[in-house]
């Protein structure tokens, strides 16, 4: 693995499956819409959903469900499903508020996020981590969502931060892609077991001490 920068410009972080445990909403929200329309939903299914916008898992659910032009349709039900999800509530993921707080201590914080932003600012509140992040963007607030560049790029924009010079933390490959086509280094934390991710650096969990050490050692005289 490559090292840990030692003085970035700025941090922009995911939030589903990475700060945030969405994904057990998701999961639950997929299995019953795969369920409905006659299929079983496991890791498989799950590979094709991970990390996409609401369109594209759309569109990813009407090929495997052989229905051509229904993306739209089953966005809105998968939507929906999710509303009812994330309405009883998400949890932070054990460190995520321990890590961002570390690194706020020293350089600017966002979050760059593919869900809408509905459900991004739901899960962030949820989570009790909404106040952590000034600067947040979602997959509607832009013209192409991840795995295009533009959420990364916009984000470190708005932290006056040079992309090669900011670290990104991701949880899914169209994630990573996204951070990696904007030129930012790419820290890993896998929300699928197994899961093979483009990486820089990769921690099985935000909790890793090395991790947590590097964000506490951030700022001025880190490079010394």
């Amino acid at each position: 693995m490559n090292p840990l920068p030692r003085t970035p410009q700025a941090v922009v972080f995911d939030c589903d499956g990475l700060l945030v445990d969405t994904e057990v909403c998701w999961s639950r929200a997929e299995t019953k819409i795969f369920a409905a329309h006659g299929h079983d939903f496991g890791p498989e299914q799950k590979a094709l959903v991970i990390g996409r916008t609401l369109a594209g898992a759309g569109e990813s659910m009407a090929d495997y469900f052989g229905r051509p032009g229904a993306g739209d349709e089953l966005a809105a039900e998968l939507l929906d499903l999710v509303r009812r999800e994330l309405a009883q509530g998400a949890d932070a993921l054990p460190g995520a508020a321990e890590l961002v707080k570390a690194c706020a201590r020293s350089v600017p914080v966002a979050v760059a996020s593919n869900s809408p932003r509905e459900l991004l600012d739901t899960a962030l509140v949820s989570a009790g981590l909404a106040d952590l992040f000034p600067v947040s963007f979602a997959a509607d607030e832009v013209e192409r969502a991840k795995p295009a560049p533009d959420l990364y790029r916009k984000a470190c924009e708005a932290l006056d931060a040079l992309p090669a010079r900011s670290v990104a933390f991701e949880d899914s490959a169209t994630g990573v892609t996204s951070a990696r086509r904007a030129g930012l280094y790419v820290v890993t934390v896998p929300s699928l077991p197994g899961a093979e991710l483009d990486h820089d650096w990769q921690a099985s969990a935000l909790t890793d001490p090395e991790l947590v050490a590097w964000a506490e050692g951030l700022g001025p005289g880190a490079g010394r």
